[in-house]
């Protein structure tokens, strides 16, 4: 059987619920984000320019075009002999009738037949919906120099937001000496940020006994990086330095779309050294009308603006009216705005139509408004 030196598995089987409405009818990772991109173009594309040529991608809840689009593996390179994006779905529980992975473990040992196959010395574990710029072979090197069983790529975070992660506690090697999934009283800011690299002999076998173990979460984070170390292997945490973003909530998506503004965003879409691959729109070039006025934007191809942008970030195929206003917001793919409306401090969800003389969100709102239907 031949072997390769690492397989990567990418984990977008998830609902991304507090998402609201923009995930109702397509799955987390493939919701659209900056402006073209999809966010699974990230992880797909951190291994294209990795070399990680194999990987496989889990998918779940509504899949269908999840499904489609990433079979489309020549949009990332990953379309060779030796080369490929397989879309795995979970096998049928006949004792339950259900459709589904019970948990991020589970999702890897329904797919041990097919990890097999390629027998490779590691595995790279991905979570699907995530925005960041990540050399997983610098990791694999970091592994191998440690000689450890597991490594998990970790990123500070602050105190406040320490409690919604997985936290690493480590020594002054970097070797993890202890691990808290969610903890309401943190003891350190290593957040893990769902990268994992494995040998994957060890892993295959905690894998094979988590499956038939009843009493299992069949999660990572609370099942098997426990069992490694209870078993006495060695894990250590690569600190990532960088951009990185857990997109889960509607302002945290708004959020990385606004950081495409700064000129000092580390996430640089434009860098031909590390190109986020994506699907080509087919669009004219965008529209700007005589009597627009454009303040720190970020517009994309197929766009037409005859209104005022000010500090927003607009999608493929979204109009923006005469006289109407998009202040500090996100226009996604085809979201019309007509004539004299007004969008300030709002997320416009894919093909919605907000009317002439309409007024969504707030400059004085907390929250960043969702509008996922016409107005």
């Amino acid at each position: 059987m031949k072997q390769i030196e690492m397989l990567a598995m990418i984990l977008a089987g998830g609902r991304g619920s507090r998402l609201l409405d923009l995930t109702n009818h397509v799955a987390k990772p493939a919701v659209a984000y900056g402006g073209k991109y999809r966010i699974v173009d990230f992880p797909l594309s951190n291994c294209a320019n990795s070399g990680v040529d194999v990987v496989g991608v889990l998918t779940q809840y509504e899949s269908v075009l999840l499904n489609s689009y990433v079979a489309k593996g020549g949009l990332w390179g990953l379309d060779t002999k030796d080369s490929g994006v397989f879309v795995l779905t979970p096998r049928e529980k006949a004792d339950a009738g259900l459709d589904v992975y019970r948990g991020t473990a589970d999702a890897i040992s329904q797919n041990i037949d097919f990890i097999d196959t390629y027998n490779p010395e590691y595995l790279l574990v991905l979570s699907g919906d995530h925005i960041y710029k990540m050399n997983y072979d610098k990791m694999l090197d970091f592994h191998k120099e440690q000689g450890a069983a597991a490594t998990i790529a970790v990123m500070p975070v602050s105190m406040k937001e320490a409690s919604r992660f997985g936290i690493m506690i480590t020594d002054e090697n970097d070797k993890i000496i202890d691990f808290e999934e969610k903890p309401a009283h943190p003891r350190s800011t290593l957040a893990s940020m769902g990268i994992y690299i494995f040998d994957w002999k060890k892993l295959r076998e905690i894998l094979v006994k988590d499956m038939v173990d009843p009493d299992s979460a069949h999660d990572f984070g609370k099942t098997i990086i426990p069992t490694l170390m209870n078993n006495g292997e060695k894990l250590v945490a690569f600190k990532f330095e960088g951009y990185w973003k857990d997109v889960g909530t509607i302002d945290s998506l708004w959020e990385a779309n606004m950081d495409l503004l700064d000129e000092n965003c580390d996430l640089n879409l434009d860098d031909p050294t590390w190109k986020i691959y994506t699907e080509d729109a087919v669009a004219l070039p965008a529209y700007i009308g005589p009597d627009a006025s454009i303040d720190r934007a970020y517009i994309t191809q197929g766009t037409s603006i005859d209104g005022t942008v000010k500090n927003s970030v607009i999608f493929t195929g979204a109009t923006v009216g005469k006289g109407a206003q998009i202040i500090d917001s996100v226009l996604m793919p085809g979201a019309s705005v007509g004539d004299g409306a007004v969008v300030t401090r709002a997320l416009v969800a894919d093909g919605v139509k907000i009317g002439a003389g309409a007024v969504v969100g707030s400059a004085d709102s907390a929250e960043i408004t969702l509008q996922a239907s016409d107005i």
